[in-house]
């Protein structure tokens, strides 16, 4: 019920803010056409106007130089410096497209989760999963009250956690389906989210990841002198997310996070981490990132290795049993489309209506008047979006480090703040898609809260590190 208001919420707000931009504004008479069938890029002259006509602000600027953006007003100047086209750039794609772009997300999943799921599948029948459900189940067992001794859902959780550590989306995403589907065949009320499925998806949407290499890459990329040194606080930022994504969770479950065995697992996972972190801070971008794929891509194969010698050696038909979850990797992916493609479009919605710009202008206005270090605010519209879009997120981010430079302040909480959160509503429609629960209870505020959570981390870690 939750995620169906807030669904209509953005629906209903995104028209809203879209019917007072085109009565009050000449610079948004195409915006109904744009939300419906405009392409993400596309730019759309919007006037013609005399040089001395426009703002101080806006007419110094094209003294100095030819073109001037503000938000997603672009003005152009011409060699004369008398008349400015002036020209709106659409942010993502309309409806239209964006329905089209959902289809494709699932249809490029399928290649994915055939081959995960097939090897999940042969897991499965060799014990592999329940090896791995029985040496995690003293701690999960704690957080997961409802799940069966040995259950094989740890298992597959344990792999959705560890694939995500290691910034493995690939392969988080299948192992992450199985889990719920796991945990979907326990669930007594079928169109309603468990406790162990909520606790499960919050902790999964914390993101927690080792090494950020795409951002990093980014960074590289757009000519960063130090693209590592946002490694660490993303490290932090996540592992905070996650650790409040279990208290928030346990607060609303009533499980006491307290006990000896809580308490020694999470203190030795952090400390395994906190000892990575270590070695890893040494390295320099080439060094980290050949560490990542040494890591990521040889754990894969070895996983792979370890699952076809384990079934061998049970005499398990390998062929057939990798057949058999690859016919269920397929059936999942062409199930999430209609959750997908309804919560992309109102996504879409609200980038096209300019909502987030007006967020931010508010925000800005907040900190002038609270007389705070406004520099924060430009990096926000990256943590905004985020929950929403992780393509949206990577291209504010981007756009973040061309304005201000990939070094500065700005540029850097960005990359920081993409890489501390998950793309919340996106996991949401895929992951209770996949298994049709349409009642998520209080998943949605227990996960934005642990985003919220991730966010301020980000930003306190970015005077921290980077002021």
């Amino acid at each position: 019920m939750v995620l169906s208001r807030i669904w209509s919420a953005f629906i209903i707000i995104a028209i809203a803010i879209a019917s007072i931009k085109y009565i009050s504004s000449g610079h948004y008479k195409t915006i109904f056409n744009d939300m419906v069938v405009g392409k993400g890029g596309d730019t759309v002259k919007i006037a013609s106007q005399p040089m001395n006509s426009l703002s101080p602000i806006v007419r110094d600027s094209l003294m100095k130089k030819n073109d001037f953006a503000d938000n997603r007003i672009h003005y152009k100047t011409d060699s004369l410096k008398q008349n400015v086209n002036v020209y709106r750039v659409q942010e993502a794609d309309g409806v239209i497209g964006t329905s089209e772009t959902a289809v494709k997300i699932c249809l490029g999943l399928i290649g994915i989760m055939t081959l995960f799921m097939g090897f999940m599948s042969i897991a499965e029948k060799a014990g592999g999963i329940n090896l791995l459900s029985r040496l995690i189940q003293p701690f999960f067992s704690k957080l997961f009250p409802d799940i069966p001794k040995n259950h094989p859902a740890f298992g597959h959780m344990l792999m959705n956690f560890s694939a995500n550590l290691l910034g493995l989306d690939n392969a988080a995403t299948p192992f992450g389906l199985k889990a719920m589907e796991s945990l979907q065949s326990l669930n007594p009320n079928k169109d309603t989210a468990s406790n162990s499925q909520i606790m499960f998806l919050c902790l999964h949407a914390g993101g927690m990841t080792l090494i950020p290499v795409s951002i990093i890459a980014i960074r590289a990329s757009m000519g960063s002198k130090t693209p590592t040194d946002i490694f660490l606080p993303c490290m932090i930022a996540t592992f905070a997310a996650t650790l409040a994504a279990m208290i928030i969770v346990s607060l609303y479950q009533k499980i006491n996070l307290l006990r000896p065995v809580v308490i020694a697992y999470v203190g030795g996972i952090s400390a395994v981490i906190a000892l990575l972190v270590l070695y890893l801070v040494q390295l320099g971008k080439d060094e980290l990132d050949d560490f990542s794929k040494v890591l990521s891509n040889g754990l894969i194969l070895f996983i792979f290795l370890a699952i076809v010698l384990g079934a061998v050696y049970k005499k398990i038909n390998v062929f057939d049993a990798f057949i058999e979850g690859a016919k269920e990797g397929f059936t999942t992916c062409v199930k999430i489309i209609p959750y997908l493609v309804g919560m992309l479009i109102a996504i879409s919605l609200l980038r096209t209506s300019g909502v987030f710009d007006v967020i931010i202008d508010g925000m800005k206005w907040v900190a002038n008047v609270a007389n705070m270090d406004p520099r924060f605010v430009d990096g926000l519209p990256t943590a905004l979006i985020k929950p929403l879009s992780g393509s949206g997120a990577r291209g504010m981010m981007v756009d973040t480090m061309s304005t201000f430079g990939a070094d500065s302040f700005q540029g850097k909480l960005a990359a920081v703040l993409q890489g501390s959160s998950d793309t919340t509503f996106y996991v949401i429609a895929v992951y209770f898609g996949a298994v049709a629960v349409k009642n998520t209870r209080y998943t949605v505020i227990a996960m934005l809260l642990a985003d919220l959570v991730g966010v301020i981390t980000a930003i306190a870690l970015a005077y921290l590190f980077f002021a």
